[in-house]
């Protein structure tokens, strides 16, 4: 039992059933799941389904965290991919042609990998500090993204296109299926196989592993252009629910929620380990707090305040130094048995 407590993923854990059960008392039938049309219908299910972006570019931005680094351009990579997408379709003669719909797809996907590889070549080729490195791709990117969309909101009606962030398949959200299929993927790779030693690896001590003969600079590279795949998909189940690119606001903060995602799933800022089930359940709990928000009518002007203080109440209960100076008292001084004492002054 006392293993189980200390476990990493146990007050996550408490937090996100805290959480799911206040909306008890502010939405009827919240636990409710029904099937409509032979959909799965439900507030579990919404929170799933809206939080599928915020999981993936979490899933991205663990492993670039894991090498000791640090993506903050992934907010302008969702906005470019949904931007590009989105004008691709909207110039097909017909939206719903399933050909067309993948041709662009495919070409956003490959954008935000080139990306990725630019954030990882400027951090691993050239030794640009990472959050210097991806922060120019954060302020140029939304600015491209901008510029594709020729500042307008860029507005599709395919349904293809649809399927990707609102549609549904075998009677769940394809979302879903969507970021359990890269999620086992993502696992396979890093913890079936030597991949996820040699990220953890080189976050612990780059130098260390190149004269052990590991490629940091490939792995850097790698991580980074998985980073904004991620963050691509995301950008088309976004622009795909809403039918809709805006390069402007499409991803806006989302590079600070999969930050937070991560660290309360256990992944330190430092590096050298990781948790794939800590960040999914991190950022399932970050978009439960978003529906709980709503839920208890939080004033629209203080709804990042009020996320920003739960957020922080979480980082502390979560942390063990924190537990262990407001919760742990002071343990008194074990009194010595006479024996002992009489044992101490012979030996004197």
């Amino acid at each position: 039992m006392r293993g189980f407590l200390r476990h990493r993923l146990f007050w996550p854990l408490v937090i996100l059933v805290a959480l799911l059960a206040l909306n008890l008392f502010f939405t009827d039938n919240f636990f409710k799941i029904q099937v409509k049309d032979g959909h799965l219908y439900g507030s579990l299910i919404d929170i799933v389904r809206f939080g599928a972006p915020l999981i993936l570019v979490a899933l991205g931005m663990t492993l670039v965290i894991a090498t000791s680094g640090i993506d903050l351009s992934v907010g302008s990579v969702v906005a470019i991919a949904g931007a590009l997408a989105c004008l691709r379709i909207s110039g097909l003669s017909d939206q719903n042609s399933v050909g067309g719909v993948l041709g662009a797809v495919g070409i956003a996907l490959v954008l935000s990998v080139v990306l990725g590889v630019w954030n990882g070549f400027l951090v691993a080729g050239i030794g640009i500090q990472p959050i210097i490195a991806t922060l120019i791709l954060m302020v140029a990117g939304r600015g491209l993204a901008q510029l594709i969309t020729d500042g307008q909101i860029t507005t599709v009606n395919s349904s293809p296109y649809k399927l990707i962030g609102g549609g549904y398949w075998l009677t769940l959200p394809f979302s879903i299926i969507v970021v359990a299929v890269v999620l086992a993927l993502t696992a396979f790779l890093t913890r079936r196989l030597a991949l996820g030693l040699l990220i953890e690896s080189v976050g612990g001590n780059a130098e260390a592993s190149r004269l052990a003969g590991i490629s940091a600079r490939g792995v850097l590279i790698m991580v980074y252009a998985f980073c904004g795949l991620c963050a691509g998909i995301a950008g088309l189940m976004i622009s795909s629910n809403v039918s809709s690119a805006d390069g402007n606001n499409a991803g806006l903060w989302i590079e600070l929620d999969a930050i937070l995602a991560v660290v309360i799933g256990g992944t330190p800022l430092s590096g050298g380990r990781f948790s794939l089930s800590g960040t999914v359940l991190g950022a399932l709990i970050i978009q439960t707090l978003t529906t709980t928000i709503y839920s208890i009518g939080v004033p629209p002007e203080t709804t990042l305040l009020f996320k920003a203080l739960v957020v922080t109440v979480v980082c502390l209960i979560q942390s063990p130094a924190f537990r262990a100076k407001v919760f742990h008292r002071r343990r008194r001084p074990v009194e010595a048995h006479p024996a002992t004492e009489e044992k101490v002054r012979v030996s004197a």
